[in-house]
């Protein structure tokens, strides 16, 4: 049987605009992205916010090497308490990476008439990199700031990596002819290239926050500039339509400035959950604290908030003293 989804679905495309010095990435979520929601029944505007941080970690991810893992996490004092994704860089080079994400939220204090990023209130945009055992993970956070997810993250890689970044993206629920109707999601990111020694001049984003703008100076300046309002003029069904491909857009937005295009990176939704990591997990517990864990019929259950994967153990076989037999059901 023959599959009817497009190749450019769930991948990102790698590029660079040498004569602007920009570098950046296209992505496109479908599949990958309907699996992530498909696992839980969220209200409109967690869906929208889990599928906008997806996008973003999709961007972002593709940096970083093979087996590692990033993952982003968007905290805040309002209704949208959390919203966690992972991306796992392939195993091996032509291999696809691995995405997940999931949200937790007070059902009773969601404003269905506000707008979703207005839910998340006051906290924190961060980005941790898991380099592997032995290495220690990075981690990097900045407030929550402007209007969207999309500008936190470009507030986060201006304070934290001082690189100038912007983003253009476009998510929702679409249905393309003889599919059934489900969550589309489409973007681009670009970033000046570092330079050795960046240097600010006086912050002028929201908050006393630095802005991409505060990081680039007189010919770059210029180039950024540029390259970010080409990029804004991407339009909706650019970004998420089926007949536009993401190396057609870029000829679009970019053929000025002569865009070299690498090879695409395929996504698919992927869960690192497993009942050894539940065992681990549970390592630590006595025989007595495993005793309150227990149900009335006489197991410890566990659940992955990721992909709902359900596990089910003997409480005689989990917790330090217990004989770590296997006994999933």
């Amino acid at each position: 049987m023959t599959s009817t989804q497009p190749i450019w679905d769930d991948s990102v495309l790698p590029f660079q605009l040498d004569l602007a010095d920009v570098r950046g990435r296209v992505a496109r979520l479908d599949g990958a992205l309907n699996a992530i929601l498909g696992q839980h029944d969220y209200p409109p505007a967690i869906e929208a916010l889990v599928a906008e941080t997806a996008l973003l970690t999709a961007l972002i991810g593709q940096t970083i090497k093979l087996r590692w893992k990033l993952s982003l996490q968007v905290r805040g004092n309002g209704a949208a308490r959390l919203v966690a994704t992972d991306y796992y860089g392939p195993t091996e080079d032509g291999q696809p990476a691995r995405i997940r994400a999931y949200a937790s939220y007070d059902k009773g204090r969601l404003d269905p008439n506000a707008e979703p990023f207005s839910q998340i209130g006051e906290g924190y945009f961060a980005i941790l990199i898991d380099q592997g055992e032995g290495m220690l993970p990075y981690q990097g956070i900045t407030p929550i700031s402007g209007k969207s997810l999309a500008e936190c993250a470009a507030s986060y890689f201006a304070q934290s990596e001082q690189i100038p970044t912007d983003f253009k993206l476009s998510y929702g629920r679409s249905q393309l002819p003889g599919r059934s109707e489900g969550w589309r999601a489409g973007g681009v990111m670009i970033q000046h290239m570092p330079k050795a020694s960046p240097f600010a001049k006086d912050a002028t984003g929201e908050g006393g926050l630095l802005a991409a703008a505060d990081l680039v100076h007189g010919e770059d300046a210029d180039h950024w500039n540029r390259a970010t309002v080409l990029m804004q003029t991407a339009e909706e069904m650019e970004l998420i339509g089926p007949n536009v491909t993401p190396d057609r857009l870029l000829y679009r937005l970019f053929h000025e400035e002569s865009p070299r295009i690498y090879d695409r990176q395929p996504i698919v939704f992927g869960c690192s959950c497993s009942e050894e990591k539940v065992r681990n997990s549970l390592s630590i517990y006595s025989a007595k604290d495993i005793a309150h864990m227990t149900t009335a019929e006489g197991t410890v259950t566990a659940d992955c908030q990721f992909c709902g994967a359900h596990y089910v153990l003997d409480p005689a076989t989990v917790g330090f003293e217990g004989r770590g037999e296997a006994a999933v059901e």
